[in-house]
């Protein structure tokens, strides 16, 4: 595993610096009037009466653009029996998650602290006085002429807010059908659910109504979204869709990530909904060793306060990870001396794993940072050193897009062997961990530590590597379906720490590969593959194959023109009276 280097950042311009101060002070909340709540004085507070609750982050772009409409309301209701509140979800994430809320602004109205209704669409103020008058028009009736604002005062107002483009999420609970001509502004801006399908496959039939009810369930929460990939071959082969259904989640930005979870509705629809929660949390310094005790892997941003612009950044970066590992985020003051880095240049990006305060990468901003890059380093840390290999994380580890070594270990179903076995594995992955950069060359493989069943995927194990039983360990280059058994000096790998980093700096320089699949199976693989490149270059160029196409043709016509001729000439040369006698 490559450790990031510990490097000054670079110097920024000035330009660069007045702009992200700038950023710095938009980051900040905006002040309001309105009574901020919290998760001791929620319920309390709208026991009586009417309540409608604002549910922001400061970090939230459209928060703050939303701000200044907000402010007005609050000044114009402020004499009327409709009471307006807050709720920073930064700092009372839990409070705004049992309020339902899943992105941000989020506004919601109660009466007499029971929940009416969420406020959905545009946040204008035509729209807002609208929705209050519908709930509230008991308390509302006799005030709205006097404390509404001119219609000409309002459209001041309108003017002066940069409103969000009217992006009503899936505002019909409608499956929303794309084409070449549509597909890539629709990812580009994201939150989107996308199955690849054929009309013909029996189980994209199956999948059908399911994915017509998903699209309801996530009205005015998610795009769903589906492709032909029979009318529009070309677009599914540029997302590389190799099989039917294949479904994608698309963050903003393009970056895409693939289910491949259980295909009925409830497991999609808490899949759906877990792509629209927040993808940054507020880490209360306090909570930290009991956050590393939590997760195998988790991200945490470490920032000045003249650096919280860069949380909007992380957050987007994050969304295709989709919680898994969570990503928190910190001032530097609040987590002095808790965290064991001896040296760090801030603002920075860790990764903690195996519960371990020790960060196993660092990332580093710098004035050149691209939100790529950033996403990159995200999903090329999010695995832990060592875990177990299944059918949930059998994607996540042996197609990762790193494509790393995969050291697997068998191990039995139950017992004392198993914990045992698996009580190795984490030792020497931790020794591979802790080995440092020093051992390891630029090009050096990522690699990751599992243990599997050997009982329950007995028959796949003896196929791909030929492992019977427990304790046999091997090392597995998937991508390349690829595996060593013996370490460079010809011996079996032990489970033990000095035989698989043996191993391991032989796999990285290829020593001793072995084939997972046979003969017949890398033949017809190698021949699928060629096809599959004579077929992308034909497509790549139409103009050269149409040429190559009229000239074969052209050959074959003066060919068989040429056959045809002389074989006239030789029954002309034979025919009667044209030759001598043969006796």
């Amino acid at each position: 595993m490559r450790f990031w280097p510990l490097a000054q950042i670079a110097r920024i311009p000035c330009s660069l610096l007045i702009a992200s101060l700038t950023l710095a002070g938009l980051a900040l909340p905006v002040q309001s009037e309105s009574l901020v709540l919290t998760p001791d004085n929620f319920k309390d507070t709208i026991a009586h009466g009417y309540w409608f609750i604002e549910h922001f982050s400061p970090y939230c772009g459209h928060c703050r653009d939303f701000a200044p409409t907000w402010n007005k309301l609050v000044d114009d209701y402020a004499p009327t029996q409709v009471h307006l509140a807050q709720v920073n979800c930064a700092v009372n994430g839990d409070l705004c998650s049992e309020n339902g809320v899943q992105g941000y602004p989020h506004m919601n109205i109660y009466h007499d602290g029971k929940y009416l209704d969420q406020f959905k669409g545009i946040r204008s103020r035509e729209h807002l006085d609208e929705f209050l008058a519908k709930h509230a028009s008991s308390v509302l009736a006799a005030a709205t002429s006097a404390q509404a604002p001119p219609p000409s005062e309002a459209a001041k107002a309108d003017v002066k807010v940069h409103e969000e483009p009217p992006v009503d999420v899936n505002p019909n609970g409608q499956v929303l059908k794309l084409t070449p001509a549509n597909f890539a502004n629709v990812v580009q801006e994201g939150g989107v659910f996308v199955k690849f399908f054929a009309p013909w496959c029996g189980h994209c039939k199956k999948l059908a109504p399911t994915w017509v009810k998903l699209a309801k369930e996530m009205q005015n929460k998610l795009t769903i979204a589906e492709v032909d990939c029979e009318d529009h071959k070309a677009l599914c082969r540029e997302q590389g869709i190799n099989g039917f259904p294949m479904l994608f989640f698309y963050a903003p930005g393009g970056t895409k990530t693939e289910y491949t979870g259980n295909r009925k509705l409830e497991p999609l629809r808490k899949w759906s909904e877990k792509t629209i929660k927040p993808s940054v949390q507020e880490l209360v310094p306090a909570d930290l060793e009991a956050v590393i005790a939590e997760h195998p892997v988790l991200y945490l941003f470490i920032h000045q306060p003249g650096d919280s612009h860069l949380i909007d950044v992380v957050s987007r970066a994050a969304r295709p990870l989709l919680g898994s590992p969570p990503v928190y985020t910190a001032g530097s003051a609040a987590l002095s001396g808790r965290l064991s880095i001896p040296s760090l240049t801030l603002p920075a990006l860790i990764a903690l794993k195996d519960h371990d305060s020790h960060p196993t990468s660092v990332f580093r901003f710098s004035a050149t940072t691209s939100q790529a890059e950033l996403s990159e380093w995200l999903l090329n840390n999010r695995l832990p050193t060592a875990m177990e290999l299944g059918d949930g994380s059998f994607q996540e580890v042996m197609n990762a897009p790193t494509k790393p070594l995969v050291v697997l270990t068998a191990v039995p179903d139950e017992g004392a062997e198993r914990e045992r076995l698996i009580k190795s594995v984490k030792e020497v992955a931790l020794a591979w961990r802790h080995r440092g950069d020093a051992h390891r060359n630029a090009g050096d493989r990522r690699v990751v530590f599992v243990w599997m069943d050997a009982d329950r995927w007995s028959k796949w194990l003896k196929n791909m590597y030929g492992i019977e039983g427990s304790g046999r360990v091997i090392i597995t280059d998937h991508s390349k379906l690829l595996y060593y058994d013996r370490d460079p000096s010809g011996e079996q790998i032990q489970l033990e720490v000095n035989s698989v980093l043996a191993a391991l700096d032989g796999a990285m320089k290829g020593k001793g590969a072995k084939h997972s699949e046979n003969i017949v199976e890398r033949l017809t693989r190698y021949l699928n593959g060629r096809m599959i490149a004579i077929e992308e270059w034909i497509k790549s160029h139409r103009a050269l194959t149409l040429l190559i196409i009229a000239l074969g043709a052209v050959l074959a016509f003066f060919g068989v023109r040429k056959i045809l001729a002389d074989d006239d000439a030789q029954y002309y040369n034979h025919a009667p009276g044209k030759q001598g006698r043969l006796d």
